[in-house]
């Protein structure tokens, strides 16, 4: 099954594949695209290196832009060593680190115990903490012995929905059922939930507030508004950019405009340009 979306990803895919990066027995698979300020990319539960390719395209002339992909084994804490590490081997001193969803979560822990490393944080379509995440499913569920079905299923059951009601994002859905359906392997899945269930509290956030930036979404249906008041609560962020739509996939839904802002976030002039910062701006 294609689509202009999955062609586009696709094409991008095969004239990037992803290079591999190992620590401590994970296997990390990332992209390393262009050259200039570092920016390097966390994606959600379901996204290789390759979902943010919308951004490295329109981005890579001027910046250098590293996407990862998530091992099969490790947590939070471990994974946070690995990316700054990956960092030293691609001799990266500091980078914007953006990370949506499981990656904002991941990002937040990257800036709390690395902020040296971190020239901003970008903490997108994700949570505060992890406390009381084992209650909700598929958390709840034991994530080394439930089917895989089981746990695709759930992710299909909701995607279905989403496609349902905003019949203009059946593209990015379908692109998002290939993920769920094996592009992401079932270890690398498991591992995924497994490191929100299981992660840490974040640690205190010492970076200057004006470093940090937060993007969420109104109608994203997996974190709600008291979940993305308490993000920006703990943050402070000096703007915190709010799409009215684009669900939890803002930068594929809303692509050129999540571009604008990375554009602001990085001090760079592009096209569709977003108010100056400060403060909420409504996108």
């Amino acid at each position: 099954m294609t689509n202009p979306l999955i062609a586009a990803r696709d094409a991008f895919a095969a004239r990037h594949p992803e290079q591999r990066f190992e620590r401590e027995g994970r296997d990390w698979g990332y992209i390393d695209c262009g050259e200039g300020p570092a920016l390097l990319l966390i994606p959600g539960t379901l996204g290789r290196a390759d979902i943010f390719w919308q951004q490295i395209e329109a981005l890579q002339d001027r910046l250098r832009i590293v996407a990862v992909s998530y091992p099969a084994k490790g947590g939070v804490a471990e994974w946070a060593g690995d990316l700054v590490a990956l960092l030293d081997t691609l001799e990266i001193d500091k980078a914007v680190v953006l990370g949506s969803s499981l990656g904002g979560y991941l990002a937040q822990y990257i800036a709390a115990e690395a902020p040296a490393r971190v020239t901003a944080l970008v903490a997108a379509n994700t949570l505060h903490s992890v406390k009381g995440l084992d209650q909700r499913m598929p958390y709840a569920l034991d994530l080394d012995t439930a089917s895989i079905e089981d746990l695709r299923g759930g992710f299909r059951a909701g995607l279905s929905a989403w496609a349902d009601t905003h019949t203009d994002q059946r593209d990015l859905v379908a692109l998002l059922m290939g993920e769920v359906a094996g592009r992401i392997p079932e270890a690398e899945m498991r591992a995924r939930l497994k490191a929100l269930k299981h992660g840490p509290e974040l640690p205190p956030l010492t970076m200057p507030h004006r470093a940090c930036f937060t993007i969420e979404a109104d109608d994203d249906p997996l974190i709600p508004a008291e979940m993305r008041n308490a993000v920006r609560e703990r943050i402070s962020p000096a703007a915190a950019y709010r799409f009215t739509s684009g669900g939890h996939f803002p930068y594929i839904a809303r692509r050129e405009r999540y571009t604008s802002v990375l554009c602001r976030i990085m001090d760079l002039q592009c096209g569709n340009p977003v108010p100056p910062d400060g403060g909420e701006v409504v996108l």
